[in-house]
């Protein structure tokens, strides 16, 4: 069989450019036959102190009832987890249990990196939502499956708004206008040193403002899926935020990107309200030491089943196509994902599981703000849609071109229009040049 080899040029993960040979889809590798015999599994993934602590638990859990298997960990922090994967995978060296996040599903699975689950003995997905599901599949290959479900929203810090003497809105019938106003209500009483809102930048943001518009960052067969118009009138948005000061002038907001979550405005009660994903909930409330309340995301006219939210896998469980063991391998990620034993060490902390079951289980025994957010989600199904298209092989660091535009417009670099059009041709381009 040929292994392909991927130009240095073509592979592109997060700021690397990094030459990647990998075995074609589907190719597998010789693996050890389940026999008994002692295998060792190297596994990775992002994480802080707490989280490691965590992980090891659980790995301490599953060796204890699989005596046969023994788990290599390899725990890292997201800035530099994605250049030593691609590293290790153009090395063909990568670990065998991958933590994945779903911008790279189809860089690492359409390019052959990752094991199709699917194919998989002893994984079982019966219980498994099915969106969830979907949500790690590429090319009709299961390369991923979700640690949880997510959603991103609006945390309100009570605290702020209580100062400024301001009431926060009614999230099931606001509009973008209030959100604007409120901000600006908020911003105005903090006389230079609090503000209402931060800019909402990430590739979540511009996700959620296009499907509010009817469209998607992506199609289903992976090309860009919107108008510029649509594109310019999401940076639209942020300058109005910065003109009525709603928002930080660009200079603060730029300082504030920098910082990490306890030197930043929101997590020292400097901001009244920003962007974060529901797991955080629990982080946000211990570092402010405030109430927080999540609010749904304003829309155009005040229907919330139109502003455009959807679930999105926190992570994923993924092995390596190389993998020497990959029914070994299964056996874990079916352990992380379906036990109950998991479940309980696991909890909510990288997201709402995705089986009932599970959720069900370990219910009585939640934090309250992990209370919170299962009951959050449950509370806003009505109005979520189908989950946006996995994005394409070559999207992977997207979301750090809409933040440099967004830098364009806010120090009035560029306009609104032109950096929606230089975005667009941009990811284009890049999108094209992962094909050749």
């Amino acid at each position: 069989m040929t292994i392909p080899t991927v130009s240095r040029r073509r592979f592109q993960l997060g700021a690397a450019a990094l030459a990647i040979t990998l075995l074609a889809t589907g190719c597998g590798a010789a693996g050890s036959s389940g026999s008994g015999d002692q295998v060792t599994l190297r596994f990775a993934w992002w994480g802080n102190e707490y989280l490691n602590a965590q992980t090891e638990k659980v790995i301490d859990a599953f060796e204890a009832s699989h005596p046969n298997i023994k788990i290599e960990s390899e725990p890292g922090e997201w800035g530099g987890y994605w250049d030593k994967l691609a590293t290790k995978t153009a090395a063909n060296d990568a670990p065998d249990v991958i933590q994945m996040d779903q911008k790279y599903i189809a860089e690492y699975g359409g390019r052959g990196a990752l094991l199709d689950l699917s194919k998989q003995e002893g994984i079982d997905t019966s219980k498994l939502d099915e969106e969830a599901l979907a949500s790690g599949q590429y090319d009709d290959a299961q390369y991923g499956l979700s640690t949880g479900q997510n959603a991103y929203v609006i945390m309100a810090n009570t605290k702020v708004f209580e100062a400024a003497n301001v009431p926060v809105p009614d999230d099931t019938k606001w509009t973008w206008d209030e959100f604007l106003t409120t901000a600006a209500k908020i911003s105005a009483s903090g006389d230079g040193k609090t503000y209402g809102a931060a800019y909402g930048s990430n590739e979540a943001d511009l996700i959620i403002w296009l499907r509010q518009h009817g469209q998607n960052l992506y199609s289903q067969d992976g090309k860009l899926d919107f108008d510029t118009a649509t594109a310019a009138s999401f940076w639209e948005r942020l300058k109005e935020q910065r003109d009525s000061k709603a928002s930080p002038p660009a200079t603060v907001a730029t300082e504030d990107s920098g910082a990490g979550l306890e030197e930043s405005l929101f997590g020292t009660n400097r901001v009244g309200m920003a962007w974060w994903w529901t797991n955080q909930l629990g982080s946000l409330e211990s570092t402010t030491g405030s109430p927080i309340k999540m609010l749904r995301a304003p829309s155009q006219d005040g229907t919330s089943a139109k502003n455009g939210m959807y679930y999105k896998p926190t992570m994923f469980w993924s092995a390596s196509s190389r993998s020497k063991h990959p029914k070994e391998a299964a056996a874990f990620i079916d352990y992380l994902t379906n036990s109950p034993e998991a479940g309980a060490i696991l909890m909510t902390d990288r997201g709402v599981p995705t089986n009932a079951a599970i959720v069900e289980s370990i219910t009585p025994s939640l934090k309250p703000a992990d209370t919170t957010v299962v009951s959050f989600l449950k509370d806003i199904a009505p109005d979520i849609k189908d989950a946006p298209p996995v994005p394409p092989v070559g999207a992977g660091s997207v979301q750090n071109v809409i933040k440099r535009y967004t830098d364009e417009v806010l120090y009035d670099r560029l306009t609104p229009q032109a950096a929606a059009d230089a975005f667009k041709k941009e990811v284009e381009g890049m999108l094209a040049s992962a094909k050749k």
